[in-house]
């Protein structure tokens, strides 16, 4: 077995953190590794706000409620010590294909010219990127989608409106349960962890549909 079979087969969604804190270096290594990622005319419009420690109350008071926070079944969630949150910037590829050795495409004009949206795909492939790679340093993360308070948070944190949110990803070492908390369903997997993983047999369609 390769050790990226193992990465890859190991790595899961952690909802449970110690509050201890991610070193910046680490976060950079991951990053870097994260931003080798295919990226469309190598154009890496990929960026991240990362909050820390107790900015990090940012994020929870901007997308959750007090109500909600007080029922939130994964209150370890709460605890992560960082929230990262990972942008597309559509712009960076209409710049990048108005270029001389691009420009001949004409998908720098609009980006209703793309018939796929690049930016979100190479943003979306860096970010699973970035999970493995936390995985590989020996963190949790978990990447979760922002549905509540986005222009909030864009507010208070300055992001450019043109920037496409992907979504969010707490940061952190995982916090295991003690004896006593072994039915706690702070630590329970979500329920569509459950579900059927679907084989290559099912996924891959030879020749045609």
């Amino acid at each position: 077995m390769s050790d990226f079979h193992e990465l890859v087969t190991s790595r899961r969604m952690v909802r449970a953190f110690r509050a201890d804190p991610v070193e910046r270096e680490v976060l950079h290594r991951i990053v870097d590794l994260a931003a080798r990622s295919p990226s469309a005319g190598k154009t890496q419009g990929w960026s991240i706000v990362a909050l820390e420690g107790a900015s990090t109350e940012t994020f929870w008071s901007a997308t959750m409620s007090a109500e909600t926070r007080a029922g939130f079944r994964w209150r370890h969630l709460l605890a992560a010590p960082m929230i990262l949150l990972s942008f597309a910037d559509p712009h960076a590829y209409l710049e990048r294909y108005s270029e001389n050795d691009k420009s001949r495409t004409a998908l720098g004009e609009s980006t209703d010219a793309w018939p796929v949206p690049y930016w979100t795909v190479d943003a979306s492939f860096a970010t699973m990127t970035f999970l493995l790679a936390a995985h590989d340093a020996g963190l949790g993360a978990l990447f979760f989608g922002v549905f509540r308070g986005e222009n909030e948070l864009r507010r208070v944190l300055g992001v450019p409106s043109h920037l496409q949110l992907i979504g969010a990803i707490a940061l952190g070492y995982e916090r295991t349960p003690e004896p006593s908390e072994r039915d706690d369903e702070a630590f329970a997997r979500g329920a569509s962890a459950a579900r059927r993983r679907a084989t290559a047999q099912e996924i891959v369609h030879f020749g045609a549909w």
